[in-house]
């Protein structure tokens, strides 16, 4: 039997029965060997007991965003491998999203090509939702947003894998204007730097830029509901809130778009933003954040310009100092930059409701979320006797 050369991973082979010319796929990585059609052993009408053909390794698994996308792919009738860094019972709890068989768990390292090999050589589906909102002595942003990143898409590149979903931001740029920092964002930079390798690695990949994500166990409403981020009863904000305007977006529609996008083959190549129906004054919202917690004016709540407080930096700096692995209320000067750094849409991306997700607004779902950050919440109160508080302003610019 002759093979003849081709480009990439092909080779042609002439049978010498019929001297027909077939083209076959020549796995070349150097980790593992050829695997069947995963497709192939498709069974089921859907659920969590079937299996709908998709193989998903998902990366960040037991992060915020991750237990929702987990969750979902396994409604589908996905079966996962979640790679999971450090103790096994931080990501056991996942173990539910699917049926017997269906979930599967891999200890991984970001800095560890073989565990990350050995976590994506039987998917056909890759999701990368790894971030860090600080830095830490073992993994700073360029580790963890772009080398990470890199690595993970030269991989999937090279064990064959057909779709690459990386969650990033959506003010990720290549030299953001710093607003509370004397130089640009590290987070923004290399968040941006990260798109830019992974598109190097994996041309195809599917890119989804996010806005603030809110929900449960989130880091943007239960940063502001902190008794850590304020100063008593007063809530310091970068030009008192009144030129940051946001559009924060609900993590299950995040989760859902993701879903969505790694179950249809046109968004290879495109870039989605995240982003929530309507955009708010930053002060104006958390203004209503402390309405619905009944930490209104009469308990003694006001916000005003970070500039004119002096204790400030000095907190943060303390802050930073005794709990370096974890800051206290998520009270670090990154975290300071990202809240005032204002929400720039492109028109001409896409975003989640072009991924077919119906939006939730904010006025149907965080009431629910900051419910238990309410004053007084030992006190039963009678039906109607703290009416809800109005809407905030929805911004027209």
């Amino acid at each position: 039997m002759a093979a003849i050369a081709l480009k990439g991973n092909f080779a042609a082979k002439a049978l010498p029965k019929n001297g027909c010319l077939s083209i076959v796929y020549i796995k070349s990585s150097p980790y593992s060997t050829d695997r069947p059609n995963i497709a192939a052993y498709k069974r089921g009408t859907g659920g969590r007991s079937s299996f709908n053909g998709v193989v998903a390794t998902v990366f960040g698994c037991t992060g915020f965003v991750g237990r929702y996308v987990c969750n979902k792919l396994g409604k589908l009738g996905t079966q996962m491998i979640l790679p999971y860094r450090g103790d096994f019972y931080d990501a056991q709890r996942l173990k539910v999203c699917g049926d017997l068989g269906q979930v599967l768990f891999t200890p991984y390292d970001i800095r560890d090509e073989a565990s990350i090999a050995k976590a994506v050589k039987h998917s056909n589906v890759v999701i990368n939702l790894v971030g860090r909102d600080y830095e830490t002595k073992n993994f700073k942003y360029q580790d963890v947003h772009v080398e990470g990143p890199r690595t993970l898409a030269r991989i999937c590149r090279q064990e064959g894998v057909e779709r690459f979903i990386h969650l990033s931001y959506l003010n990720a740029s290549e030299n953001p204007k710093p607003h509370v920092l004397k130089k640009p964002s590290q987070w923004n930079m290399t968040k941006y730097q990260g798109e830019c390798a992974i598109k190097e690695e994996f041309p195809t990949a599917t890119v989804i830029r996010a806005s603030d994500i809110y929900g449960q166990e989130d880091r943007f409403l239960r940063t502001f509901a902190a008794f850590w981020r304020r100063q008593g009863h007063y809530m310091p904000l970068y030009k008192n809130g009144m030129e940051t305007v946001k559009q924060p977006v609900y993590v299950s529609d995040v989760a859902q778009g993701i879903v969505n996008a790694a179950r249809d083959i046109d968004t290879r190549c495109m870039t989605y933003q995240a982003i929530g129906p309507k955009r708010y004054l930053l002060g104006d919202l958390v203004d209503w954040f402390y309405e619905l917690m009944r930490k209104d004016a009469k308990w003694g709540y006001r916000r005003y310009d970070m500039k004119w407080d002096p204790v400030l930096p000095v907190k943060i700096a303390v802050t930073n100092m005794i709990s370096p692995a974890w800051p206290l209320g998520f009270l670090h000067w990154e975290g300071l930059e990202k809240e005032a750094t204002t929400d720039v849409v492109d028109p001409a991306l896409p975003t989640l409701e072009d991924l077919g997700v119906t939006l939730t607004h904010m006025e149907d779902q965080v009431p629910w979320e900051l419910r238990p950050f309410r004053a007084y919440q030992y006190y039963i109160e009678h039906m109607g006797e703290f009416p809800r508080p109005p809407n905030p302003k929805v911004y027209a610019g």
